[in-house]
């Protein structure tokens, strides 16, 4: 079934084709044929990889590699202790990534199940209500407002029928629908007589045929597109695997390095062969993969307490690394809850507080005082026309407000309730009698009500439309006298500049339902009115704002709403650099479009909102912004904003309002749809890289220090100070035990308060890799003499080799505390606000009396008892090397200082 077909036939000639009915539909059972013959009303889910392709996946990893060939070589040479060690950290590296993949993948199929939906359909004659995923072609499906189309649909039957499509097509303004027949070549926003899957209906009721389901939608096939698109590196992972490749082929050449020397001295193949093994195995940082892995699985269980699921482990990090965040505004900085809180009326102008759709809220004048509803006729009268001339409803369900139809409206029935109107008895009192519905081309709605033995007529619509319908104007006392049409244009333009949209009421007698009739209503009511509503910004993201430009993060608005409520939404959450917004901080759509190729990216740096954009130029801005070296997330909800999230270096869509292809195009998922949790993400992000950072701080002096021992002894012709299996110890058990527990650091003081780090910048600075090598050399150095002072003091070369295991051990421990900060004293962060560290100390504290101690590890990993000299002896060169990286953090903090 080729969907054009469908828009370009009379209604009769596509239920023929689809061999349906438009009054009883299909029947159950040709309902059950073809859902085995088309499949499910979903979209179609990427093919997931196998178990055995996930598993596998676990192991690509550069430093994996050298691990695994270093595993068969040993096994090779009959060194089953060391094989096993190694092919033991491998597993469990591969264990964890796998099964943190699985928990995603879990979280994902969780956010699918959140928007399933509920179908009206005809099946036999019988309305039922079926789930939406059950739709087949040549369904008869009833549409009412407030539901969401569950496929596309041609119509057949409609009533003033309205549909808000900017999930599809990113229009904000609900488009009116009929039945009738178009060309063939009428493009998708235009299809009058078609609704589409994942669209909303505002207004009205209508009956629709299924002519495509699941991936034959209009939104499949912008789902396609965007499975098609590649998806960024994030900053880690290109820093992590430039990093890793790296090290791999130093620590390669250093193995080879190692074995040659070996070879010229005429020492014994084997051995050399051996010990070059060794060098590799202990210069690789087994734990760097799972602490990857650990450190952001932490980031995401601390996001999804934020209220965020994180689809992709990286994203974490690279919100850590944004440079620029483009939000949406409707429902992201706002409330997405229409609030009116201007009432303007031809003797008062009433202020009305409270956001949001709950009635909590009063009406007051400019000096604060209280204004009752019966203070002024004029005032009554307009709420009375909002409330009642009105087709939503204010519905309280599980301690939740919400309206059903169109914002607009469960804006005026809200602020009737906040004025003490009781809904109810309006409707009883005054119950409708006829109705002309709202449409584009008339501006205004129109309401018949009977009043006891009277009738009235209540009309609300565009401010120039209804002073067309009004010849007078009500006063306070509810007289009514001459229209002052210019004090209502004044008016109207003053709430405008204020980014309120503004609608008039009016009312009118009548003797009866003949005189409900437009022809007679021109010039005829009495103006009663103003309403201005606002969708009034989240209470949050005033600040979270705030503090995003602290921390040196660019935020830009980009909306599909009108530049004058963008501006004003803006100002009022502190966007504009100066509070007011200059001749270059607000861009339109149509501005953009005329931009040159030369002035585009200095416009786009400049400006703060990008008003009445479309798709493609969301899409361009992105490209735009990473074209200049900036880290983009992008915020999104609708189809069109797809593939903007995907081109984005962090794609993020909205839980609760957002399309199932916004968020499977996106990195993470917001499950309040609030900006604020943006900013909190951030937050999470830059502790994330820092952890990470931390860990390869510290672990790498070890690592680096165990390789240049044996290069040393190999070098000279000595004795090995340090054996395979006991490096391989090391680095196993102080990985878990000890680095693995700065994945649980908390998040340091003035973390916003940091410019974001340059996406060119290397993984770690010029002043961390030197730390790293002056810890390397001092436990070199260290352990080196340790080892020669204990055989010169007539130690067993196993008691050695024992003291030399714990003098590089136990310096990890102290320098793991120094590590918890990279630039601040470990005493001025407590000893204790990372109680994982205690215990991961007292593990390993354990851990090592029993390598030492028992006569079963003695055998196994060839130690041997050590007496309090030595451990003297290795606590005194952990406390030296402590103070000589205090020191060094001094001295750059004093450098630091100087040069700022």
């Amino acid at each position: 079934m080729t969907q054009p077909a469908h828009h370009g036939l009379p209604a009769h000639e596509v239920v023929l084709l689809l061999e349906t009915d438009p009054h009883c539909g299909l029947s159950d059972g040709e309902a059950h044929e073809r859902l085995e013959r088309f499949g499910p009303n979903t979209l179609p889910v990427a093919a997931r990889a196998s178990l055995v392709r996930r598993a596998l996946r676990q192991f690509h990893h550069p430093l994996i590699y050298v691990l695994l060939v270093a595993g068969v070589i040993t096994a090779g040479l009959h060194e089953f202790v060391d094989s096993t060690v190694i092919f033991g950290v491998v597993v469990v590296n591969a264990v964890v990534g796998f099964v943190q993949e699985s928990k995603a993948e879990a979280a994902l199929e969780g956010l699918r199940s959140m928007v399933r939906t509920l179908a009206k359909v005809v099946r036999g004659g019988l309305q039922r209500t079926v789930p939406s995923e059950d739709l087949v072609p040549g369904d008869l499906v009833l549409l009412e407002s407030g539901d969401k189309v569950p496929a596309d649909l041609r119509l057949v039957r409609t009533t003033e029928l309205r549909v808000n499509e900017s999930a599809l097509t990113g229009e904000s303004a609900p488009v009116h629908k009929d039945v009738v027949a178009l060309p063939q070549t009428t493009p998708v926003a235009d299809r009058r007589n078609m609704v589409f899957s994942g669209t909303l209906v505002t207004a009205g009721h209508g009956a629709g045929i299924a002519v495509s389901t699941g991936g034959e939608t209009e939104l499949g096939e912008i789902h396609r597109l965007v499975g098609a698109a590649e998806t960024l590196s994030t900053p880690l992972t290109a820093k992590l695997a430039w990093f890793s490749k790296a090290l791999t082929v130093g620590i390669l050449a250093l193995a080879a390095v190692t074995f040659a020397a070996g070879v010229l001295r005429r020492q014994d193949a084997v051995e050399t062969f051996t010990a070059a093994i060794a060098l590799a195995v202990g210069a690789i940082p087994e734990g760097l993969p799972a602490a990857v892995t650990i450190t952001l699985a932490i980031g995401v269980a601390r996001m999804a307490k934020r209220r965020a699921v994180i689809r992709r482990l990286p994203a974490v990090e690279t919100l850590g690394s944004t440079t620029v965040i483009c939000t949406d505004k409707t429902g992201t900085l706002t409330e997405n809850q229409m609030t009116v809180q201007v009432i303007w009326t031809p003797d008062a102008e009433v202020e009305v507080t409270g956001t949001g759709y709950a009635p909590a809220g009063a009406l007051h004048g400019p000096d604060g005082a209280p204004i009752p509803i019966k203070a002024t006729a004029a005032l009554r009268w307009s709420l009375v026309v909002g409330a009642c001339c009105n087709d939503a409803a204010l519905t309280h369900d599980d301690g939740s407000w919400q309206v059903v139809g169109d914002p607009t409206e469960g804006a005026m029935l809200v602020v009737a309730v906040k004025a003490g109107l009781n809904l109810a008895q309006l409707a009883e009192g005054m119950p409708r009698v006829a109705t002309i519905p709202f449409s584009s081309e008339r501006q205004y709605m129109a309401t018949l009500h009977q009043d006891g033995t009277d009738y009235l007529v209540l009309a609300k619509g565009a401010v120039e439309r209804m002073l067309e319908l009004c010849g007078t104007q009500m006063g306070a006392d509810g007289e009514v006298g001459p229209l002052d049409r210019a004090a209502v244009l004044r008016a109207a333009d003053s709430l405008t500049a204020r980014g309120l949209r503004v609608l008039a009421a009016g009312v009118r007698g009548a003797s009866g339902p003949d005189e409900f009739n437009e022809a007679v209503f021109a010039g005829s009511l009495a103006f009663t009115g103003l309403q201005a509503m606002l969708d009034p910004p989240r209470a949050a993201a005033a600040p979270a704002v705030a503090a995003c430009h602290t921390a040196g993060i660019a935020v830009k608005m980009i909306t599909g709403d009108h530049a004058g409520t963008a501006t004003a939404i803006a100002a009022q959450l502190g966007l504009f650099d100066h509070g007011e917004p200059t001749a270059d901080a607000v861009l339109r759509g149509t501005d953009l479009a005329t931009l040159g190729a030369d002035d585009y990216p200095d416009a786009v740096r400049e400006a703060k909102v990008f008003a009445r954009v479309t798709p493609a130029q969301k899409l361009r801005l992105v490209q735009a912004l990473q074209a200049r070296g900036h880290v983009v997330a992008m915020t999104g909800d609708g189809v069109n904003d797809a593939p903007a999230l995907r081109q984005a270096n962090i794609g993020v869509a909205m839980g609760r309002s957002g399309t199932e292809v916004a968020k499977d195009a996106a990195d993470m998922v917001l499950t309040d749809d609030d900006f604020a949790t943006i900013e909190a993400a951030v937050e999470e992000g830059r502790a994330v890289f820092d952890n990470l950072t931390k860990f390869i701080t510290w672990t790498l002096p070890t690592n680096i220090g165990e390789g240049l021992v044996i290069l040393a002894a190999i070098a000279v012709g000595a004795e090995l100070p340090i054996l395979p299996t006991q490096i391989l110890w090391i680095n196993m058990t102080t990985a878990i035990a000890l680095g693995l527990m700065l994945a649980f650091e908390p998040k340091e003081a003035g973390i916003m308060t940091r410019p974001p780090r340059d996406p060119e910048h290397p993984l770690l600075s010029r002043g961390l890799v030197t730390r790293i090598l002056l810890v390397s050399s001092l436990l070199v150095a260290a352990a080196w003499w340790l080892f020669e002072w204990e055989l010169g003091n007539g130690a067993t070369v196993s008691a050695a080799r024992t003291a030399a295991l714990n003098l590089f051990v136990v310096v990890e421990a102290f320098y793991l505390f120094s590590c918890r900060s990279l630039t601040r004293s470990a005493l001025r962060i407590g000893l204790f606000s990372n109680r994982w560290i205690i215990l991961g100390v007292t593990v390993q504290a354990m851990a090592q009396l029993a390598i030492t101690y028992l006569p079963a590890m003695n055998t196994v990993f060839d130690t041997a008892p050590i007496g309090i000299p030595a451990w003297a002896r290795i606590f005194t060169v952990a406390t030296v090397v402590t103070l000589v990286v205090a020191l060094d953090k001094l001295l750059r903090r004093v450098w630091l200082a100087h040069r700022s």
